[in-house]
């Protein structure tokens, strides 16, 4: 009981694992006489175990001491997972001695007890110790307290793994924190220091010089053309050209010209040639927003482009050559609009050359005391006010889910600075900016607002039911430019939608 007491003091000392194992085998040695202890673990260098934590054995025998599986009976107690005593160790002809020489141990018949060592239900190593066969004290209550200490090993094992493993998580963060502070607060105008979002940043960075087609991939919000731009001036191309397109924002008719340009004469009012966005790009980057919006006759165009790096006008009969990067943009599953058929499969293997997915601002709730500060310094100067959040606020709006992300964040900030009464928002003042219920009329107000920036609302694909779009297509006397202004939506997001429920050929 006294050993068990001064083990567990030494536990509770919060000594590295080396110390507290050593002092437990010097217990075990000086109280009962249970000598040159030893605990052997895997090696980190082999297949083999060795001699990992001792007392009474010089660094000569420590080192020595390897064994590989069943290899004498220590390497038989860790492969096959059973304790044995050896009751007279030159009796015995698999016992190898190899850690000490039977002439360095007393001349009395020595015994050699070992025990495995259990992490998880498996054996990881084992407890191993001499002993003078002749003793008063019973064989079994030493076999007792070998079993209470291999235990005990076993625990400190697992808390020193999980330490281990939580140290190198902290130092991983913290060497991403160290890089971050170490470049511009704010790289590429991104804000933000949590290890997903540093994570994205790495590798816009590693694939930056590379010529491959690069998707970003991520919730609506999470600020897609951020990452685009940061790719182009992260890259060889930073003083060319940097063209986004909104694939969701040209209309159909438009679609072919706005990509690749047209001749004179065309179509009609085509009173000169154009050149393309892609043509524009070319030497730089482009950047194609929601490409799941992309009309299937112009996938297989891109498909064309990015193949042969070459560009056919509307109305035109010779290729022209480019030279530009390009990044795609979709809040799409992309691989269950191949499986449907409303994405081409080679086009979709073509894009996913370097997929990046950008994390969403739930994933990274550290960032947003940050994102708040920079929404509020702008919207103040942009708007000519001085308006402030308590930290209580701060904290209310960290702990919000934000479906729309960093645009839903930014315009709920804009918000507050236009229509707050008064200079210090706290938590109650939040509340009616906050609501659900007003969401919807907030988002209605801005979309109607003259001169002001489009705000999308934040929807999935299946956000309207059948009954939903054909009462608005209804009351829009069949307009579905009207019926998506009813619902909120783009054009192409109504049609899109319509298409999907069916009712598309009902209305034609």
């Amino acid at each position: 009981m006294f050993l068990i007491q001064e083990v567990m003091s030494l536990i509770g000392k919060g000594l590295q694992l080396d110390q507290a194992v050593r002092g437990m085998l010097q217990l075990l040695s000086e109280i009962l006489g249970l000598n040159r202890g030893r605990v052997v673990l895997k090696a980190e260098d082999g297949d083999d175990h060795r001699i990992a934590h001792s007392y009474g054995l010089t660094s000569e025998e420590a080192a020595r001491g390897r064994y590989a599986p069943n290899e004498g009976i220590t390497g038989r107690v860790i492969a096959q997972g059973h304790m044995i005593i050896v009751q007279n160790i030159d009796a015995e002809p698999s016992f190898l001695a190899r850690a000490v020489e039977r002439s360095r141990l007393p001349p009395d018949i020595v015994s050699f007890i070992a025990l495995p060592i259990r992490v998880d239900h498996r054996t990881v190593g084992a407890l191993a110790c001499h002993r003078i066969r002749h003793r008063e004290r019973s064989l079994s209550d030493d076999v007792t307290i070998l079993r209470i200490v291999a235990t005990m090993v076993s625990q400190l094992l697992t808390l020193n793994a999980r330490v281990e493993q939580r140290t190198r998580a902290l130092e991983e963060h913290n060497g991403m924190l160290a890089r971050a502070l170490r470049t511009k607060p704010a790289r590429y105008g991104i804000i933000g220091s949590s290890p997903a979002l540093l994570r994205a940043l790495a590798q816009i960075e590693r694939v930056a010089d590379a010529g491959a087609s690069v998707l970003l991939l991520g919730e609506s919000g999470t600020g897609k053309e951020l990452f685009a731009r940061a790719l182009h001036l992260a890259s060889p191309r930073r003083d060319k050209p940097f063209i986004k397109v909104n694939c969701a924002a040209i209309p159909d008719s438009l679609f072919e010209s706005e990509l690749f340009g047209h001749e004179k004469g065309a179509f009609t009012g085509a009173v000169e040639a154009r050149a393309g966005w892609f043509e524009q790009a070319s030497g730089g980057t482009i950047f194609l927003d929601e490409i799941g919006e992309l009309p299937a006759n112009l996938q297989t165009k891109l498909l064309r482009t990015l193949q042969e790096s070459t560009v056919v006008r509307l109305g035109g009969k010779r290729e022209i050559r480019i030279d530009m990067r390009l990044v795609a943009a979709t809040n799409r599953d992309l691989g269950q609009e191949v499986a449907r058929g409303a994405f081409r499969e080679d086009l979709y293997y073509r894009l996913n050359v370097i997929p990046i997915e950008l994390p969403p601002l739930a994933a990274r709730p550290g960032d947003i005391p940050d994102l708040v500060a920079h929404f509020l310094a702008r919207a103040n100067q942009d708007n000519q006010r001085n308006v402030n959040l308590t930290a209580g606020a701060v904290r209310l709006l960290a702990r919000r889910p934000w479906p729309g992300n960093i645009r839903e964040l930014a315009n709920l900030i804009e918000r507050l600075v236009l229509l707050a009464g008064k200079a210090v928002l706290d938590e109650n003042d939040l509340a009616a900016f906050l609501s659900d219920q007003a969401m919807p009329v907030i988002r209605a107000h801005r979309l109607a607002e003259p001169g002001g920036p489009v705000v999308r609302p934040y929807l999935r694909s299946d956000s309207h039911g059948p009954a939903e779009l054909h009462e608005a297509l209804h009351r829009a006397g069949g307009n579905k430019a009207r019926a998506a202004q009813r619902l909120g939506l783009t054009e192409r997001q109504f049609a899109y939608r319509l298409r999907k429920s069916g009712l598309e050929r009902r209305a034609s």
